[in-house]
């Protein structure tokens, strides 16, 4: 079996190699003859009287606002709604993406109405006065997931996109990884919902067809950052290259994948990672085949596999490569990858699909490596265009690349789509609006320089051209200014992740330093204060006075010097809550902030009475705030009184639930008094010092109450499936405990989504705040994905 699916792949191969030849020697001649540009200046004489427009005052007045904005692009949604332009920007975005993704005929009446119902549906919801733009945040994936009843799938994919990222290694991009994921993963779920829009499902069915769906695409999606990028990224050396590509070699040409066996190189750990991951996607795709169609998908994989292995070991250097040896493996690579999804998904044959996207692919990418190609150029890539560049003074035969751009776009105009008018508005509007985005990439003078090199050949015709992307409006595409905008919001989410990682070590720090207690220097051995100090030193996360200090420092204005006291107070009354906590007639832990508990260092009556004067020591501190009124420091301690009252009421409760099978809304309760309220404390006392607003300490008061809870649900979480080593204490309490918990009461799968749920609440309220602040979208981030 194995060796028969080995021949048959070097066969299909061979065969399509054989394919790719005919369709660039086809190519070729309408280059050699130059009938493209007959054919195309005929074509833009057409396309530029939509394109074209004599200035208006109101063009000159409104100019500023049609340029697409990136971060927060809805003004310019309804700008194009306003001057009557957002139908055909929505119509040319989709027809585009069936094209392209789905291998639809522009030229069939059931396409057209198709995408103009997708059209309607998605201006309607663009323009809903309470639609969020899409963010890319997890929040908002979440609800998608949550509207389709696939939100334990979603999860899912969270969890193990986090999982995969958190490997991407130095020397690549942790955002191009996960965009390339998510966006293969929307490409795998259009394919599923325009096949299932002829089927009628049951509401199981459907739930299950997206399940798969999802599944298959980040599966599929992980070959993209884990495969091709590592292999360019070079990261391995050259023998782990070597290891690692025929390790996937392998796997393609037997259909299993090998035993990973003894590697030699630095990067050991991360190829075991990978091989794990892959081999677990690899099997579930193998699931959803027979034998059959998984020897399709195999074969068009294969094809995707070598000829990108063919291209990456390339050198520029290299001056002899003929034109065949640097176009063949492009037609290949960039067909085989969109057949490849679907077959994946075991979707029907469509010889009208194949035909077109082989046709097709070779477009995309020689578009894509126009706009990369002085980034692959610096990376020593081998492209048409690099390779061009580097030889175009010296080898005459050389095709020059940006020409057999435009041929391309001629064969499929007319010869691949029969010149169908639709289909050439928009192939035409796409590659007009590519020369616009690199010209702003470039500049006015590199784009110059470039033109002057790569139309040399054609002058009359590269005057039509940059005289269209000159003057020519309307050609811009919302799936690009979704991908900028995903790609700066993947940014932007890191960077600010990064920057609350920082400031919270920064903070943590000198915090540490106010928090021991001096001894009473009357007493001959202070034991209270030593047991106090012992718990203090403990490897506590210290976040409850971290978010005190960010809250009153950063947020309200308030001298860091001036409450000193309060962040000793927040701390205190939480270590203190830990003491209890950790009791022998209550939790009986042995292990807390990776030591052993204080009852098991001292005893359980030394914790008890430690407990109690860290709760007093918290007061006193507040008390000593002298730079604030006396009715204010009044306020707030009769404020954390109350809150330490309710949050006994909340472990007298919990004590009380063990051996009791609880319902969520008494849970959710119970996980408010016992952990919500410590970060409402944390939130609403330095609030309560700057006098703000009853409305906003009732946001505040909202935003910690789903803040605690998700806390205290990824607690439960952790206790289920975490380790000792990592969390510090001993897991597995809660079930030792006989302890009701979201885990026991909802499962693993429902204690997630419910965390999940929290989690949106809590970014919601963030999002209604007066002023904004990242601070606490990084806390409810940092709550449900923390490993402690």
């Amino acid at each position: 079996m194995k060796k028969r699916i080995k021949v048959k792949i070097n066969e299909e191969y061979r065969s399509a190699e054989h394919k790719a030849a005919r369709y660039f020697h086809s190519l070729q001649n309408q280059l050699t003859d130059k009938s493209y540009v007959s054919r195309l200046t005929n074509d833009f004489q057409t396309w530029k009287i939509s394109h074209i427009h004599s200035p208006s005052i109101l063009t000159y007045f409104s100019r500023k606002k049609r340029k697409p904005v990136v971060k927060g692009y809805r003004t310019y949604i309804e700008w194009l709604n306003y001057v009557g332009k957002l139908d055909d920007y929505l119509n040319r975005s989709i027809s585009y993406l069936y094209m392209r993704d789905l291998g639809k005929a522009l030229s069939s009446q059931s396409t057209q109405e198709r995408i103009n119902e997708v059209v309607k549906n998605m201006k309607n919801h663009l323009l809903k006065k309470d639609a969020e733009e899409g963010n890319f945040s997890v929040s908002s994936i979440y609800k998608l997931a949550k509207k389709e009843a696939v939100e334990h799938t979603m999860i899912w994919v969270l969890e193990r996109l986090k999982q995969v990222t958190s490997h991407i290694p130095a020397g690549m991009s942790v955002e191009h990884a996960q965009r390339k994921i998510l966006k293969i993963l929307a490409g795998v779920l259009m394919h599923e919902l325009e096949e299932r829009r002829e089927l009628e499902l049951s509401n199981q069915e459907r739930q299950t067809r997206l399940e798969k769906a999802i599944k298959l695409g980040f599966y599929y999606g992980l070959t993209y950052p884990l495969i091709d990028d590592l292999l360019d990224a070079k990261i391995l050396s050259l023998e782990e290259e070597i290891q690692y590509s025929n390790l996937i070699r392998h796997t393609l040409e037997t259909g299993e994948v090998p035993d990973l066996g003894k590697w030699s190189g630095k990067n050991e750990e991360l190829i075991q990672f990978i091989h794990k991951e892959l081999k677990e996607a690899f099997e579930y795709m193998k699931k959803q085949h027979d034998n059959q169609t998984w020897e399709l998908f195999l074969n068009q994989s294969y094809i995707f596999f070598h000829s990108q292995e063919v291209d990456r070991k390339k050198e520029l250097t290299n001056s002899t490569y003929s034109n065949e040896e640097l176009y063949i493996p492009v037609i290949l690579k960039s067909s085989a990858s969109r057949q490849i999804v679907r077959s994946l998904m075991n979707a029907p044959e469509d010889e009208g699909y194949d035909q077109r996207t082989f046709y097709y692919g070779i477009y995309n990418q020689l578009a894509d490596d126009l706009a990369d190609m002085f980034d692959d150029q610096k990376d020593g890539a081998v492209t048409p265009y690099t390779y061009y560049l580097t030889y175009y003074q010296t080898r005459k035969d050389l095709i020059n690349p940006f020409e057999m751009y435009w041929t391309v776009i001629s064969y499929l105009i007319h010869d691949v789509y029969h010149s169908d008018s639709k289909t050439q508005e928009v192939i035409l509007d796409r590659a007009i609006n590519g020369l616009k985005r690199l010209k702003e990439k470039l500049g006015e003078q590199k784009y110059s320089d470039l033109m002057g090199i790569l139309t040399k050949g054609f002058p009359p015709f590269n005057q039509l051209l940059q005289q269209m992307v000159a003057k020519a409006d309307d050609v811009d595409f919302f799936d690009k200014l979704l991908r900028d905008h995903m790609i700066a919001t993947l940014k932007e989410n890191r960077r600010e992740q990064t920057e609350f990682s920082e400031m919270f070590q920064s903070i943590r720090s000198p915090i540490e330093k106010i928090l021991p207690i001096t001894e009473n220097t009357m007493l001959e051995k202070d034991i209270v204060t030593e047991a106090a100090n012992y718990s203090l030193a403990g490897d506590g996360k210290r976040l409850r006075p971290i978010i005190t200090w960010f809250i009153g420092v950063k947020e309200l204005e308030l001298d860091d010097a001036q409450i000193v006291p309060l962040l000793r107070s927040v701390e205190y009354m939480h270590t203190a809550s830990l003491i209890f906590d950790d009791l022998p007639t209550q939790d009986n832990a042995v292990m807390r902030r990776g030591r052993p508990t204080l009852h098991e260092v001292y005893n359980a009556a030394t914790a008890e009475l430690t407990g109690l004067f860290l709760t007093q020591k918290a007061i006193e501190e507040q008390a000593s705030l002298q730079d604030f009124a006396g009715s204010i420091v009044l306020k707030l301690i009769q404020y954390t009184t109350k809150a330490t009252a309710d949050m006994c009421k909340g472990q007298v409760m919990d004590l009380e639930s063990r051996r009791k099978q609880l319902s969520l809304q008494e849970l959710n309760t119970l996980c408010f008094y016992k952990t919500g309220i410590g970060f409402e404390a944390a939130l609403l006392m330095p609030a309560i010092l700057a006098g703000v607003s009853e409305e906003v300490k009732d946001q505040l008061k909202k935003y910690a109450y789903h803040a605690g809870i998700a806390f205290q649900i990824k607690d439960d979480l952790l206790d289920a499936e975490g380790s000792k080593e990592i969390l510090g204490k001993e897991a597995g309490m809660d079930k030792d405990n006989d302890t009701s918990t979201f885990v026991t009461v909802l499962g693993l799968e429902g204690a997630k989504k419910e965390m999940w749920e929290h989690y949106c609440m809590a970014l919601e309220i963030v999002n209604s705040l007066p002023k904004k602040t990242n601070f606490l979208k990084c806390l409810v981030d940092y709550i449900v994905n923390r490993n402690r």
